[in-house]
């Protein structure tokens, strides 16, 4: 297998092949180290296998912060970084999207949130966006709700149609989840989010709604940023339409509950979202 890999390298990304050969890249370099007669030393080995853990989603930043929390292990980012590099372990880039706005407005609130996505403390700032999902026989809809202050993902929805009330599900959940007093909720402009019932529901609640400018994806980046993670990470190996729409949700729910359990972020000392919020309780 590493001749076939070695021989083939010429003319193809070592990547490439190993996936189509469906051999993960952290157990082929683990074969051609032994195979050469040298491996890889204990902290290369550590970090070969932080990267297949969490399928290759990390940076060196991350994993630099792993090695300290899982191992007591202090090492230069730079050490690390190299050491991926030379195990070709780099972070998978995540595909951009354009976003499209749909439908006639209703009602349009001011950019209140002006892109401060720092919060001071839970169930201040709430972030919330509609992502698809084209991964099963026909095309679903993910609603989420987010907490700025941890990243947390509050509530979620997912239906096969984008209509008010899927969204109003997902407001509801939070809502009732959460019991806020006063909360600023962000959105875009789209249609469901302008509709009297949504807007009459938040005021109803004591909820202060935000509005992204038109077309300005940059205004609720945060939320788009973790869709964006949901499909790259969740959904890397799936292409359209390839899986039934059970198993869509499925892995919907696993990477939220990996998400909001398992995922450090910079932002929050290289920490989950809901050990970073435990830290405020």
């Amino acid at each position: 297998m590493i001749e076939l890999v070695e021989a083939l390298k010429k003319t193809y990304k070592i990547t490439d092949i190993l996936q189509v050969l469906e051999i993960p890249k952290s157990t082929f370099y683990r074969w051609r180290n032994k195979y050469t007669d040298w491996g890889p030393s204990q902290l290369e080995q550590r970090i070969i296998n932080l990267c297949e853990e969490t399928k290759y989603h990390y940076g060196h930043r991350k994993v630099k912060a792993l090695l300290k929390q899982r191992f007591d292990v202090q090492v230069n980012r730079k050490t690390v970084q190299m050491i991926m590099q030379k195990f070709h372990l780099q972070c998978q880039i995540k595909v951009k999207r354009q976003k499209h706005i749909n439908g006639e407005s209703n009602i349009i609130v001011t950019n209140i949130l002006n892109r401060n996505f720092k919060a001071n403390g839970p169930n201040e700032k709430w972030v919330t966006d509609i992502t698809y999902l084209p991964y099963g026989s026909f095309m679903l809809y993910v609603s989420t709700i987010m907490d700025l202050y941890n990243n947390e993902i509050v509530a979620y929805t997912i239906s096969p149609v984008q209509n008010t009330e899927f969204v109003l599900r997902t407001l509801k959940e939070a809502i009732e989840k959460r019991r806020p007093e006063k909360i600023l909720l962000h959105s875009d402009q789209g249609s469901v989010y302008t509709s009297y019932a949504y807007q009459h529901f938040a005021k109803e609640k004591g909820i202060t709604t935000s509005m992204s400018r038109k077309g300005n994806c940059h205004d609720n980046a945060v939320i788009e940023s973790f869709h964006s993670s949901l499909k790259s990470e969740g959904f890397k190996d799936q292409r359209r339409s390839s899986i039934t729409n059970s198993k869509v949700i499925d892995k919907v729910n696993q990477y939220m509950c990996y998400y909001n359990e398992k995922r450090i972020q910079a932002k929050l000392n290289y920490l989950a979202p809901i050990n970073y919020g435990r830290q405020a309780a």
